[in-house]
């Protein structure tokens, strides 16, 4: 008698993360098609009649996709109906990343870390309900509380300094507060930040928002544990936190040094108000979308540095966009080691496979391509300066929402170009960051090498 060898069957959840492009791709198609359609009912608008096809989905992906980009005005467009639907959206979009990135980064840590490798039982264990449900328990009371902070500061200042009725402070409080830690950098007010470029109990906390929400879950929670012992922190929070400091200083010091002379943005203001003004510029292209300067107004050198600002982005496992500070921190010590010769990629005592590194090589130079090749359509589509579309196209796939004023004026076909830019933006990082991961097997055998010239 012959006994079958039967492989005991993988929980649901561990299945479903073995492609993951399908869940994240999914998940935030549906988001979209239920939010356009609730844009797209009468009571979405306060007058008569409704929003048209376009501009629903317009601002169904924008807000999924956290990217703030709009071709009408929040504030007075919709209605306090359309208004909830877009801020539930905008939570919807925010949550959904931080989590399936949290539980990605679970699941990759077990599967290609050194126990696995070292024991092959370990190889076989699964992402269980109980990971699940404790990384999604925290993303929620970590999102949802540091929101409220937000948001209780903000609904003060809002009543307090600028009379607001009560009622409409707090709402306004809570649409910004929530709009910023997802930094999703929609706003009630047609000017967005501008009006408080000098205010620091409005623009601080949204800015802090915006960094904190951009840091990334796994590193918020390794920094709460260990911000006293920097010599533990993991590679992933080591390059998050440098580079992400590095970003800020570069952000703020250009913002400061390409625009301080200029009256149409940083000139006019007190040199106080000037150096806050300039740090929460410099914030705002990690893709957080609030702009407290008139990005049409600034200079084309403060625009090239946006540029690269936001295609660089946030924090892996957050809710910014861009291609993540991760993946150019470590495209940068490989540079690093490749410029000094060494046979490795070390970053905090730790080695760096080779495998993360040409992954974060593949999302760079994927990203570049999405970005040259739609911005080429872009010019074709539009009849705006080149600028403008390249400040418009990497707005959209880095998932930022900044621009300088075209959005509500491109063609139909320029708009729903965007919407691709956004939704590709939005899970194109991180679909292709693990699906690579996962696809990463051993082989039993080795080509001969040989070099070739490069450069």
């Amino acid at each position: 008698m012959t006994q079958s060898l039967r492989v005991p069957a993988q929980p649901t959840a561990a299945r479903g993360f073995r492609h993951p492009g399908r869940i994240i791709a999914g998940a935030f198609l549906v988001a979209v098609a239920v939010g356009t359609a609730l844009l797209s009912l009468p009571m979405a608008t306060p007058g008569p009649g409704r929003a048209d096809l376009l501009t629903a989905l317009f601002h169904a992906t924008s807000a999924v996709c956290v990217t703030g980009l709009a071709t009408v005005d929040t504030g007075t467009y919709w209605s306090g109906f359309g208004q909830a639907v877009i801020l539930l959206l905008i939570q919807a979009g925010g949550l959904g990343i931080m989590t399936l990135a949290s539980l990605f980064a679970l699941l990759l840590s077990r599967r290609l870390g050194l126990r696995a490798r070292l024991v092959a039982q370990a190889e076989t264990k699964s992402l269980s309900a109980a990971d699940v449900r404790r990384v999604l328990g925290r993303v929620v009371v970590f999102s949802l509380v540091s929101e409220t902070v937000v948001a209780v500061v903000l609904a003060t200042r809002f009543a307090v300094g600028y009379d607001e009725p009560l009622p409409y402070a707090v709402y306004s409080g809570v649409f910004h507060a929530v709009s910023a830690f997802n930094n999703a950098g929609f706003s009630l007010n047609a000017d967005s930040l501008i009006g408080y470029v000098t205010d620091p109990w409005v623009s601080l906390p949204i800015a802090a928002a915006v960094i904190v929400g951009g840091l990334g879950f796994p590193v918020v929670f390794e920094l709460a544990r260990s911000w006293r012992r920097p010599r533990t922190w993991s590679v992933l929070t080591r390059i998050t936190v440098v580079v992400t400091l590095a970003l800020l200083v570069v952000g703020t010091l250009g913002y400061l040094l390409a625009e301080w002379r200029n009256p149409r943005t940083l000139g006019p203001l007190g040199a106080g108000d000037t150096i806050l003004a300039g740090f929460v510029a410099g914030v705002m292209p990690r893709t957080a979308g609030f702009n407290n300067l008139d990005m049409s107004a600034v200079l084309p050198e403060t625009l090239f540095l946006t540029d690269a600002l936001m295609f660089i982005g946030g924090g892996s496992a957050g809710t910014a966009g861009g291609i993540k500070v991760t993946t150019f921190g470590l495209l940068a010590y490989v540079l690093w080691a490749e410029l000094r010769g060494d046979p490795d990629v070390e970053v905090g005592r730790r080695r760096v496979p080779a495998t993360n590194q040409r992954q974060a090589l593949a999302v760079a130079l994927l990203s570049i391509g999405v970005v040259a090749v739609a911005t080429f359509a872009m010019e074709a589509l539009t009849d705006f300066g080149f600028e403008q579309v390249l400040f418009e196209t990497v707005s959209a796939f880095s998932t930022v929402g900044l621009s300088t004023g075209i959005t509500a004026d491109l063609p139909p076909g320029a708009q729903l170009l965007v919407v691709a830019l956004m939704f590709i933006g939005r899970i194109g990082p991180l679909t292709l960051a693990s699906g690579l991961a996962l696809r990463e097997r051993a082989r039993l055998y080795q080509l001969p090498e040989e070099r070739t010239i490069v450069g």
